[in-house]
């Protein structure tokens, strides 16, 4: 296993990590979650993400028990958790000081720690000044609860002003960002935040790297339209439904050129030659060409038995074989690399 630096940190995370989102606490009991993390564990992941709203905290339930009962030092572990949406009552969401501090509060006795090495702003928040956040999450690791703050889903404007509030302050600013990257969607990661990688150093945790399971290589156009798909965590109504309906009502994700879900499959249909020739799967191809990317720290892969780990895992394999010629020939299927903002003065 590769271990990368988190950002502008002393910490070290496994390249491909796991994390509980649809399935702990909510599609899987706890025995199969334990193997999971167990799997993942021994096949040298150190990193394993939640978040309160996962399950309605029910995933970092799942999670505490299972960290109990793989039993081993905490050192080893690197444990996150993300707030923002902690229950339906006025202030039980946000990032204002109270939730910051009552959220972490019960997630901590969820997930039966003392502390979590990472907290994330699940998203921004609009209604909260930002001083109050940056304090507050200061707070928080002062009380030693947190080791390092950052953000989910944050705009790179939105991340800078975190960080210079912290600069002004003399605080500690947000290390990290956990972004969606994919093959199919790139724009803010490659584009947007490559600034940050220059300026602060940023970390990054990706999330949806295989884009809820459209890159997984079970579905063609026609398998993902039918019945047949209703017995798939895709197809099923859910935390996955969201992307299903975008692709489906033409959206598409937000930096395709094309909006439609044909386009989208041809590309895949595109990519299985390239997978094939690798002596991969799709699921591998696409994990690997995301640890390719020397600004991705972790990788968060999501599984619901461990054969699933050990099949996403076997994706490093393949990333010594992702030369730039194969980077080539799939940038000439996908065709939607971001064009970056071109600077005049040459």
């Amino acid at each position: 296993m590769e271990y990368r630096r988190l950002g502008n940190s002393g910490l070290k995370v496994s390249v491909l990590s796991l994390g509980a989102w649809t399935t702990w606490g909510l599609a899987i009991d706890d025995e199969t979650a334990f193997n999971c993390m167990k799997t993942a564990f021994d096949l040298g992941c150190n990193f394993f993400d939640n978040a309160e709203v996962y399950g309605d905290g029910k995933a970092e339930e799942t999670m505490g028990k299972c960290i109990q009962r793989l039993g081993k030092p905490r050192s080893q572990l690197v444990i996150s958790t993300k707030i923002f949406w902690g229950g339906k009552t006025i202030n039980d969401k946000g990032l204002s000081r109270k939730h910051i501090i009552e959220g972490l509060d019960a997630s901590l006795k969820r997930l039966q720690l003392d502390y979590v090495d990472l907290l994330f702003c699940h998203r921004p928040d609009p209604e909260t000044p930002m001083e109050e956040t940056v304090r507050a999450m200061n707070f928080v690791i002062n009380q030693g609860k947190v080791l390092y703050w950052g953000t989910s889903e944050w705009s790179a404007d939105q991340i800078l002003e975190a960080h210079h509030v912290a600069q002004r302050l003399l605080l500690i600013g947000p290390i990290m960002e956990q972004p969606q990257y994919n093959l199919l969607h790139r724009t803010r990661f490659e584009k947007e935040y490559e600034r940050l990688y220059k300026e602060i150093n940023l970390g990054t945790t990706i999330w949806s790297p295989l884009a809820c399971g459209v890159l997984s290589g079970k579905y063609n156009l026609e398998g993902f339209n039918s019945s047949a798909a209703e017995d798939t965590r895709l197809g099923r109504e859910g935390p996955h439904s969201w992307l299903k309906k975008q692709l489906l009502s033409g959206e598409g994700l937000n930096n395709l050129e094309e909006k439609d879900i044909h386009s989208i499959f041809k590309k895949i249909d595109g990519l299985r030659p390239i997978a094939e020739s690798l002596g991969c799967t799709l699921a591998q191809l696409s994990l690997a060409w995301c640890i390719k990317n020397p600004h991705v720290s972790t990788v968060i892969t999501g599984a619901s038995k461990a054969e699933q780990i050990v099949e996403n895992f076997k994706s490093l394999e393949f990333v010594p074989k992702m030369t730039q010629d194969v980077m080539d020939k799939i940038e000439s299927v996908i065709a939607n690399k971001p064009v970056q903002v071109k600077n005049y003065r040459g």
